[in-house]
């Protein structure tokens, strides 16, 4: 993003060591801070996943880490004498919040086992740094957020904005479908729902009640936006406070579950994947059944599963 930066490359700032970055002697640093506010969970978890597909991603507590790897060779032939190659490395952090700070540091070149026959190392990862910055400004809800910002700030138009979004983020990568999945709409109750539900101070008692369809309301289904697939529910409330059971043939009852994710482990087709629930009393994610067409019915979840909130049923027809 070498217009918002200006090309600025800052040695270790206070304002910056308060944010939790601690470079050593002789490190570089780039600290990009952006007027727009990242918080929600979902909104989080979407620039997490919309470039998983580009990048290495890590996300712990506050922060995403996206990283960027490539190779350098001492020379073009893998068989001469003396060849050697390397594999060196950018991160960059996203600190949300309030603000989003986007940080990256530059290592000497001796982290990565002493190359000193490689050319413009600190060249090379500041310019693949701002690539990653740029794609991910370019690619995910943040070039929303900025364009918001940079119409309410220069009072321009929407396609105005993403004009100058694209001319302040000339090296990104184009990333199809890296924006974030819409949010759980909110359940209409019906008429004939009868007393509302009291919500959970904690993990229902397993295991699942088999019989759910019987003794539960179908409530609002949910569709996952990455395939196109719809997932029904039932007993779910207006808020993530009670969730109760989700899937058809993969069903798992998400006021059982506490999330330790040994169904995602078992799964032999990649059935489940994360999913946040902010503000469950059991767990604030769940193993979301996305991909419950390609369940291939072995048990292996529903064995695996400490709390038992997990039934499988195998599809007729």
């Amino acid at each position: 993003m070498s217009l918002l930066l200006q090309e600025r490359v800052y040695t270790m700032q206070s304002p910056t060591a308060k944010r939790g970055v601690y470079p050593l002697h002789g490190y570089k640093l780039g600290l990009y801070r952006l007027p727009i506010k990242l918080e929600d969970p979902l909104e989080i978890q979407s620039v997490f996943d919309g470039m998983k597909s580009t990048f290495k991603m890590d996300k712990f507590a506050d922060r995403i880490y996206a990283t960027y790897a490539w190779k350098e060779e001492n020379g073009p032939d893998p068989d001469a004498k003396g060849y050697e190659q390397v594999e060196l490395s950018i991160t960059v952090e996203i600190v949300t919040g309030e603000v989003v700070d986007m940080i990256y540091q530059i290592f000497p070149i001796e982290k990565f086992g002493d190359p000193q026959w490689v050319q413009d190392y600190r060249k090379k990862a500041d310019h693949y740094a701002k690539m990653v910055i740029d794609t991910i400004l370019r690619n995910t809800i943040l070039a929303d957020k900025m364009a918001e910002s940079l119409m309410k700030s220069e009072k321009i138009s929407q396609d105005h904005a993403f004009v100058k979004l694209e001319e302040m983020t000339p090296l990104a990568k184009i990333v199809p479908d890296a924006k974030p999945k819409p949010k759980i709409e909110a359940v209409v109750e019906q008429a004939d729902a009868g007393p509302a539900v009291a919500p959970l101070d904690g993990p229902k008692p397993g295991p699942i009640d088999v019989e759910y369809k019987s003794h539960m309301r179908p409530s609002s289904p949910f569709k996952v936006s990455a395939n196109g697939n719809t997932i029904k529910t039932w007993g779910r409330g207006p808020d993530n406070k009670r969730l109760g059971v989700w899937g058809e043939y993969v069903s798992v009852d998400f006021d059982i579950c506490v999330a330790d994710g040994a169904c995602i482990d078992a799964c032999p087709v990649n059935v489940y994947e994360w999913f946040e629930t902010a503000g469950h009393p059991a767990s604030e994610k769940k193993p979301l059944m996305a991909r419950e067409p390609d369940c291939i019915f072995c048990l292996a979840c529903e064995g695996v599963c400490p709390p038992q909130a997990i039934k499988i049923f195998q599809k007729k027809g």
